[in-house]
């Protein structure tokens, strides 16, 4: 049985094309896998706040001197942690906005990459003091963007921050593997977009197969 963290960071309701490419991943694993635990998480409508000095202050005093307000301060980041925690897989629906993360899921990423949670610091470690304590995870991310050419080689390349930042931050919370399925030319609303999204749902099925077979090869080899 596998635990999936399903993660939206779409502002958009029904109308958004990554919350329904994330929903259709969730139903194509949970045909292959029907005892899977779901843990839903959507940060689109339900943003984590925002960092503040009170929640800094509280993530870097030591969990025996925290005062009641500073537990409290970190009440929903020990929430997001555990829920990470407990995934083998993390399927994330986001749109890309303004060439990066919606500002929810970056709030998102700066709950759960905390000290002593889900990385260590050692300066005896170098140049490279931190270390992921988590490990083992893999992601999805099913994305949706207005124009084109994000990929590697594309003519946006180098424009492509969503991507790019969201695997820096995946590796301190032990994520060893991502895949990506997008939906591109949103804004042009043209052939090219409705060959693109029936790509995108064609990849789903193919992606889910692929892990799928991998999770099940490591159960057997552990057993």
């Amino acid at each position: 049985m596998t635990t999936l963290l399903h993660i939206d960071a779409s502002a958009r309701g029904d109308r958004s094309l990554s919350r329904r490419l994330s929903q259709a991943f969730v139903e194509a694993w949970a045909v292959r896998d029907p005892d899977a635990t779901v843990i839903a998480r959507d940060i689109g409508r339900d943003p984590p706040p925002i960092v503040s000095e009170r929640w800094i202050g509280a993530a870097f005093t030591s969990e025996g001197r925290r005062t009641a307000e500073q537990r409290e301060e970190l009440r929903l980041s020990d929430e997001l942690i555990d829920e990470l925690d407990r995934a083998q897989l993390i399927v994330l629906g986001t749109p890309m906005y303004n060439y990066g993360m919606p500002a929810a899921l970056k709030s998102w990423f700066d709950k759960v990459i905390r000290i002593g949670k889900t990385f260590t610091f050692d300066l005896a470690r170098g140049d490279y003091p931190l270390e992921p304590i988590m490990s083992g995870k893999t992601l999805v991310i099913l994305s949706a963007r207005g124009e084109f050419g994000f990929g590697p080689g594309g003519v946006r390349e180098d424009m492509n921050h969503l991507e790019t930042h969201i695997r820096t931050c995946a590796h301190y919370l032990g994520v060893e593997a991502c895949h990506l399925i997008a939906i591109d030319y949103q804004e042009f609303d043209d052939a090219r977009h409705a060959q693109s999204v029936a790509e995108a749902y064609a990849a789903i099925p193919v992606l889910v197969d692929q892990l799928f077979g991998a999770v099940s090869a490591r159960k057997a080899a552990a057993e």
